[in-house]
């Protein structure tokens, strides 16, 4: 019977691995890749008899990539602290790993805001995977790739990803500065094109293509929050360019 590994890169998690950890405890082996936390992220780790790597943070890929170095199973499952596996979702990737029919499959992942499932404002992540197939590549938005086939699971996982509107906002601000600098490093231009049009192509696409009007306020908030991201991340790059950071 083939065997899954789950791996969760962590910084400061105290207040969302527990529950990450106890909706993957049927796997037969969890990492945790920590980037050094500060609070009790670790020793919550270690109740649950995780294997604990840690890493100084330079970026996403590389971090995903060392504890991929860790897992000794045949199957591997990503997740990050604030995502949960529900026991239907636990089903069906058993089922699945029992009888693959890819290399990888998709997870769907409708985004929880304003106590309520944004279920127009999701995403659709390669995350289950055969361990020996698949590397990541990319810096800030780290793209799995795998050798194969990719399906995709029915049930979606519960990501509880925005922890408040300040928190929400930090996110993409932290986000920008290091998009940012791999543009800069790039010799990337900022223009009045990406400090307008982009922004408001990100709010058009999220609210409206992507129907996040039907979500309400909280879809709005999101739609918002999101084209404030891509301006951030061209104010700082004309920030950089300028020697003002």
């Amino acid at each position: 019977m083939p065997k899954l590994t789950v791996i969760i890169p962590t910084y400061n998690e105290e207040h969302y691995l527990e529950d990450a950890l106890y909706s993957v405890k049927f796997a037969d082996e969890i990492i945790v890749v920590d980037s050094f936390s500060l609070d009790n992220t670790l020793q919550i780790a270690k109740q649950f008899n995780c294997i604990i790597t840690q890493r100084k943070f330079d970026d996403f890929s590389s971090q995903k990539n060392h504890a991929l170095t860790f897992a000794t199973n045949e199957w591997v499952l990503f997740l990050d602290a604030d995502e949960r596996i529900t026991n239907t979702l636990q089903i069906e990737i058993l089922n699945t790993i029992n009888n693959p029919k890819h290399s990888g499959y998709k997870l769907n992942f409708p985004h929880f805001y304003m106590n309520r499932f944004l279920y127009h404002h999701d995403n659709d992540v390669t995350r289950l995977v055969k361990r020996e197939l698949c590397h990541f590549e990319g810096d800030v938005h780290e793209k799995l790739i795998v050798k194969g086939t990719i399906g995709k699971l029915k049930n979606p996982v519960l990501h509880f990803t925005y922890k408040g509107l300040s928190n929400y906002i930090g996110k993409k601000d932290s986000y920008a500065w290091f998009q940012a600098n791999q543009l800069f490093k790039k010799n990337k231009k900022a223009t009045c094109f990406h400090l307008a049009f982009k922004p408001f192509y990100r709010f058009f696409s999220s609210y409206i293509i992507k129907g996040g009007f039907l979500d309400g306020i909280p879809g709005l908030a999101v739609a918002s929050v999101n084209a404030y991201g891509v301006f951030s991340r061209y104010a700082k790059l004309i920030l950089q360019q300028k020697g003002l950071k």
